[in-house]
């Protein structure tokens, strides 16, 4: 299973939010300090460690950068009649992008077709922000991010324009004080395009 995790002390408390796949959350339960997410066919998509900084160090509020040390603490936890294991994904899903063209959509009167430089190539992003504008740093949600939300992001159409990943805005990031408005995230000049969002936003780039 492949790990993404999540966490907002002031605003969920002192619980590490974890998606493993996509899909709705049909019900739940909780042995000792994990509960674990079921979608309709029984599956488990997700857990959620309760008291998390009794367990791990060092959390920020956002999305975690997975260690070995995380892992390790997770599985510990995790009851073994369950017989599930969890693991990082090493192939880095949130990067640092930056808008180099930008076209309003033919069929709609709010979205923008935005040519984005990954550093090792150029894609294309729908996107419906109203603050999206040329030459922007910007956060890149690529195909196989897994969002807090658990929406998993993938190679899709939006009125028939091809979109390759999305835009995200500091809420939908769950970073802490994040504007609870419509916009994207519109990063300092210094952020490096083409690497880590979340190491160059936790370490200070």
């Amino acid at each position: 299973m492949i790990l993404h995790a999540f966490y907002n002390k002031a605003e969920v408390g002192d619980i590490l939010l974890c998606r493993f796949q996509n899909g709705q959350t049909d019900h739940a339960e909780r042995i000792d300090d994990i509960c674990y997410l079921y979608d309709q066919k029984g599956q488990i998509i997700g857990l959620n460690v309760f008291e998390a900084s009794k367990h791990m160090t060092g959390l920020k509020d956002g999305q975690v950068e997975i260690t070995d040390e995380i892992i390790s603490k997770i599985n510990q936890l995790i009851d073994p009649s369950k017989e599930i294991q969890v693991e990082k994904d090493d192939q880095e899903r949130l990067i640092v992008g930056q808008v180099v063209a930008i076209e309003e959509h033919p069929d709609s009167d709010h979205l923008h077709i935005c040519q984005v430089d990954l550093g090792k190539e150029t894609t294309q992003i729908v996107c419906g922000a109203p603050n999206v504008a040329l030459h922007q740093k910007v956060v890149v949600a690529t195909p196989g991010t897994m969002m807090p939300s658990g929406l998993l992001i993938v190679p899709s159409a939006l009125r028939k324009v091809k979109s390759n990943g999305m835009l995200c805005s500091a809420r939908e990031l769950l970073l802490p004080n994040a504007p609870q408005v419509r916009g994207i995230m519109v990063l300092d000049d210094d952020y490096q395009v083409g690497q880590s969002f979340l190491k160059q936003y936790m370490g200070g780039k």
